[in-house]
């Protein structure tokens, strides 16, 4: 089986596993504690240079949780888009927020689909190339900043398919060679608050874990058509949330999330995964993806986990967190927005009156306490490689995936060893490329028809 439980060399088993998570919780105690002393870096005056390569809102929220960082100095060098007029308002915003710490000429803005070669090759060692673009594009940047001898923040998702996520394994385990620095934008792992709560799970105080749940309920907007004359790629690429190929959908973009809790909580990866979901009737949607999900994943000892995601607003309750049950009582491992709410409570009833245990609000969020940690061990030369993890992750994010678009039970080796891509020249594209989804006459694109679609 090419369960991550095994011993072989692909993959970590259950101890390593936890292993690699304790020394995650110790390098994020390090960040917290630890007195900046640089170190490690290229500039002669301890300043860390960023390449920001992905210009959306959430590459510039991470150059902001960069410029956080008690372990800076640290200055926007480089970025590049696919799409100008995004790169030039991302720097227009940085420039106006950050002042001097965004030193980035027009010879260092670079716009196209091989612009981050050039924002790469900015870069020296010590520093740090941000891949904060989508997934159809991380494993392939990765390897170019890994060849280049660059420090890595990638965010998630990692990959739109299996074949490319073993991609970014190989080029994490080439990083792992040059001792480079891998962070992985599952920011959540980095949470002192979850950290605290891992560590009384794992010291028995909830007993046997029985359950899990994670729901992601909220409103999320639908896509309309694309105006008359807008390219096509460009359309496709700027409303990545919404094609499989750019992103690998919304419910793998923002649903990784949860999904990691759930295998961080159970320090395991599901076996199994089977599913259900939908679009609401007469949905204006242009887009591909569902907008309600169920999932229900089972780990190799028996025990489930249960996932819950629905998009629409209207007069539908939301829910955004995670809950664990263990033999002994529940626990609430994160809350809203990805808040470190952390709790204990008696037994199974999860109200606010009937806790034991609750963790203190936290210092950093886990968006500023993620880029801490990378600072920190770039500066001190401490090891850190998030790829095999995040990517793993993102296995089981799939896995749920093909399970409810399929309308199969998708298995833990079916999916790790799937050939299927949703674009298999990915290297190649460039302006003018033919789109790999097509547009039918109404102006809605393909869905999923559960019983007709195949990912594996």
């Amino acid at each position: 089986m090419n369960r991550p439980s095994n011993t072989s060399s692909e993959k970590p088993s259950r101890r390593q596993f936890l292993q690699r998570t304790g020394a995650a919780a110790a390098s994020a105690a390090l960040a917290a504690t630890l007195t900046p002393t640089p170190r490690v870096h290229a500039a002669e005056n301890n300043t860390i240079r960023l390449a920001l390569i992905g210009c959306g809102g959430r590459g510039k929220g991470a150059v902001a949780n960069a410029m956080n960082s008690e372990f800076g100095p640290v200055k926007l060098h480089a970025m590049a888009d696919v799409v100008e007029d995004r790169l030039t308002s991302a720097h227009k915003t940085l420039s106006k927020e950050f002042a001097d710490r965004v030193d980035v000429p027009k010879e260092r803005q670079f716009v196209g689909f091989k612009a981050y070669k050039d924002a790469i090759d900015c870069l020296g060692p010590g520093d740090v190339a941000m891949l904060t673009s989508f997934a159809y594009v991380r494993p392939m940047q990765l390897e170019y900043a890994v060849s280049k001898g660059v420090n890595v923040f990638m965010e998630k998702s990692f990959a739109p398919d299996a074949p490319n996520l073993h991609r970014l394994m190989r080029a994490g385990k080439e990083a792992e060679k040059k001792n480079l620095k891998i962070a992985a934008g599952l920011q959540c792992r980095h949470s002192v608050n979850r950290q605290a709560l891992i560590q009384k799970i794992r010291d028995g105080e909830m007993g046997e874990l029985q359950l899990i749940r994670a729901y992601r309920i909220h409103p999320v907007g639908g896509m309309g058509p694309k105006p008359e004359g807008y390219d096509e790629l460009l359309w496709q690429i700027r409303n990545f949330t919404r094609f499989f190929w750019v992103s690998g959908g919304l419910f793998a973009e923002m649903n990784i999330h949860q999904i990691d809790e759930i295998c961080w909580l159970k320090g395991a990866y599901p076996v199994e995964a089977r599913g259900i979901g939908g679009r609401m009737a007469n949905s204006t949607n242009h887009g591909q993806g569902f907008d309600s999900i169920s999932i229900e994943w089972t780990f190799a000892d028996g025990t489930k986990a249960i996932d819950g995601v629905r998009w629409l607003g209207g007069h539908c309750f939301q829910e955004f967190a995670t809950f664990a049950h263990g033999t002994k009582c529940a626990a609430q491992f994160s809350g809203n927005i990805h808040a470190g709410t952390t709790r204990l409570y008696k037994d199974q009833r999860i109200q606010d009156d009937n806790i034991t245990w609750e963790a203190p609000p936290e210092k950093y969020s886990p968006w500023d306490a993620e880029w801490n940690v990378l600072l920190s061990n770039i500066r001190n030369d401490k090891p850190q490689n998030e790829a095999e993890r995040a990517a793993l992750s993102n296995f089981a994010d799939l896995m749920g995936r093909a399970a409810v678009h399929s309308g199969k039970i998708i298995t833990w080796d079916e999916m790790y060893n799937s050939k299927f891509q949703f674009l298999e020249s990915i290297d190649d594209l460039d302006y003018g490329s033919e789109p790999p989804v097509k547009v039918g006459p109404d102006g809605f694109y393909p869905v999923p028809i559960p019983g007709v679609w195949s990912e594996t």
